[in-house]
Parts: C-alpha cells; structure tokens; sequence
C-alpha cells in the first residue's frame, strides 16, 4: 500500500482530565496504519484513490453525549463513545483533492476513567481501546451480528497489542 497521510484533530471539552491529545492522536495514527495493512480490502475505503485521511477525536462527559445521542439518534442515554462515520456511511463517497474525511469519533472521557476503575487496567489502554473502536467504524466496520462483534473485537486487541496497550 502506498503512503498515507493521515491528520487527526483533537479538542478536549472535559476539563476534569487533562488529556495528553498528541499523545493520543499518535496511537490513534498508529491504529489507523495497522488496520490499513491488515484490513484495507474490506473497509470503505476499498476502491478509492487517496492519498489522506483526516477525522476528529472529541473528548467530552457523559452529559454531552446523553444529548448527542439524543439529538442525532434518537436513543435517551450516555454514551462512552458515539462515531459519526461521513465516509463509510455516506451514499456518495465523497473525495476531494485526493483527501477523505472519514468522519468524528466522539470520547465521553467520565465514561473511560469508570471502565478503568471497573475493569482495573490503565486510563491510556481503555482511552485506546475506544479510540481504536471508532476508527473501525469510520472505516466501516459495524457490530449488528456476534460475528462482526467479534471480528471488531479481535482487530481492536491485535492494534492494542501490536502498541504495547
């Protein structure tokens, strides 16, 4: 596979935890380039011509996305991570200048530091574990049977381990 660029930007709304966002963005990055090599022929971006990759990470609580989820999907409750996926779930796949935007990937960061107290593993491994959960919906990727589930599930631990996460 030829060389990508890939931009990743990242706004921290939860001000209770300071965040280390290019920290973050890196391993983000890192993700991203191990799904591309291992999983290109059946993402969305399958077919295309590209040379860049851009989308967004926005950290936030749990309150916004109780009224994000409630606004754009119509479901009454908060959500550790919600991805809005332009691309993958565009009619028109759009590219521009040899650029996709794949999309948004929104972090309720209450959410992450409670599944690091209940499952006793480090806030870097579960704000990853998230992280790279939304970039496999941004490529495409969904869960509506235990088999897609699964398959997420084990590419998500692959990148997580190939990190050192």
């Amino acid at each position: 596979m030829k060389k990508i660029k890939i931009n990743v930007f990242s706004e921290n709304l939860f001000k209770d935890i300071d965040i280390d966002e290019k920290k973050f963005i890196n391993i983000a990055k890192k993700i991203l380039r191990f799904y591309l090599e291992k999983i290109f022929h059946k993402s969305c971006l399958n077919s295309f011509d590209f040379n860049t990759l851009s989308f967004d990470f926005l950290y936030c609580s749990s309150e916004k996305t109780h009224e994000i989820n409630k606004e754009y999907r119509n479901k009454d409750y908060p959500a550790d991570i919600i991805t809005f996926a332009i691309f993958a779930d565009s009619e028109e796949k759009f590219v521009f200048d040899g650029e996709i935007n794949l999309g948004e990937v929104i972090i309720a960061v209450d959410k992450v530091v409670e599944e690091t107290i209940k499952k006793g593993t480090s806030f870097e491994h579960e704000l990853s574990f998230l992280i790279s959960h939304g970039i496999m919906h941004l490529l495409g990727f969904d869960h509506q049977t235990v088999e897609d589930y699964n398959f997420i599930v084990e590419m998500q631990r692959n990148a997580l381990d190939g990190l050192g996460l």
